[in-house]
């Protein structure tokens, strides 16, 4: 018995080191330590566990610490990474949002969920609940002045090119009505405080506006999500007819670059430093209140350094205004300095990479446009 399980184990540990297996399944993570017996799939510790939760699909076994029969480590050997794929992610569609082991819970339940459970890409055209171009549905709202969350009606419509809002179920007329490609989308569950949280922005009057939604099911707003990029990626197709599906792709629901509390001085740089709640997406720094805020109270142009743009690590010497926190940090534009200080160095060096990697990217010409449209201010 005991040759038997060693010879399982050489065997196993032979299927384990193949490239394709290397990364999770469903996430991508290095060294996957957990494999399903019944999918035939390497997968992390994390994924594992929703695997868990669907075991009429799904049986996982660790790869370290249990044993394997021979006809387990066959059934790994046939299959594995590369061949499950070609079954279970054979026609997903372009604009579908295949997360990644930093997303958050509820966005890899459902895509791993949508794979092997309800086997939404094994068929071509298939119809999908995200792929109508119109979808109508209830979500729960964070009032923009009371916090409290309500239910609204929400109307998604491709042939519109807008989503919209209704305070009422039978009202006549939207509360909002947003063209689609001016809205983005991020989950945030720890912001929101609900594991749905959804975050939708969009611009009006070229300031970013927030709405907080979330749904009791997983499944319904990661539905919301992926209609979202459905119809902004048919919307850009037409908009932009010679650009290739991936360039279109990448212009889909994108993740904020940074996001945590600084604290900020005014245009003198000699006033106090007030704690605020800033938000990185691509060029626009925007400072909240609140993280929950539904306007920023300010925003800044963040172009590149080939524009005069920099930042430095620190404050410039003599800086008068009173701070409490010690870790400073200094954008350098072609108008003037914004001066900021952090917690704690991990977040200083976090928000400096964030800033490099925006202003080491050349901008675009539509980038020189927003710029010029927008003429930013950074009140204090």
């Amino acid at each position: 018995m005991a040759g038997g399980n060693e010879r399982s184990m050489r065997a196993l540990k032979e299927v384990w080191k193949r490239a394709e297996n290397s990364l999770c399944a469903d996430c991508g993570k290095p060294d996957p330590e957990w494999a399903s017996s019944t999918l035939g799939v390497f997968i992390c510790l994390s994924c594992s566990g929703i695997h868990r939760n669907i075991p009429s699909i799904s049986k996982v076994k660790s790869l370290t610490m249990d044993l394997w029969d021979d006809a387990q480590v066959q059934f790994l050997a046939k299959h594995g990474n590369a061949v499950t794929k070609a079954t279970y992610e054979a026609h997903i569609p372009i604009y579908y949002y295949q997360p990644t082991y930093n997303d958050c819970q509820v966005l890899r339940e459902q895509w791993i969920r949508a794979k092997y459970e309800r086997k939404e890409f094994t068929e071509p055209g298939k119809q999908l609940p995200y792929s109508d171009g119109v979808k109508e549905g209830i979500l729960w709202k964070r009032g923009r002045d009371n916090g409290q969350f309500l239910p609204r009606k929400f109307l998604l419509s491709e042939r519109e090119g807008c989503l919209k809002y209704f305070t009422k179920q039978d009202a006549k007329e939207p509360k909002i009505n947003v063209k689609i490609d001016v809205i983005n989308a991020t989950f945030q569950p720890e912001k929101i405080g609900n594991p749905n949280g959804l975050q939708i922005t969009y611009l009006k009057d070229n300031k970013t506006r927030n709405i907080f939604v979330y749904h009791e099911s997983g499944k319904e707003v990661v539905d919301w999500f992926n209609a979202i990029r459905s119809v902004q990626f048919h919307y850009l197709k037409v908009a932009f007819p010679i650009a290739s599906d991936n360039e279109i792709k990448n212009r889909l629901t994108r993740n904020f670059l940074k996001e945590g509390y600084m604290e900020k001085t005014g245009p003198k740089q000699r006033e106090a430093f007030k704690k605020r709640w800033f938000t990185l997406d691509h060029r626009r720094l925007m400072y909240f209140k609140d993280p929950l805020d539904a306007f920023a109270k300010g925003e800044v142009f963040v172009g590149s350094r080939e524009n005069g743009y920099s930042v430095q690590k620190g404050l410039p010497s003599g800086t008068q205004g009173n701070f409490s926190w010690h870790y400073g940090i200094t954008i350098v534009t072609p108008d003037r300095e914004y001066l900021f200080t952090c917690e704690t160095e991990t977040d200083q060096l976090e928000w400096i990479k964030a800033f490099t990697s925006v202003i080491n990217q050349a901008m675009t010409p539509q980038e020189y446009a927003s710029k010029c449209q927008d003429a930013l201010s950074f009140p204090s």
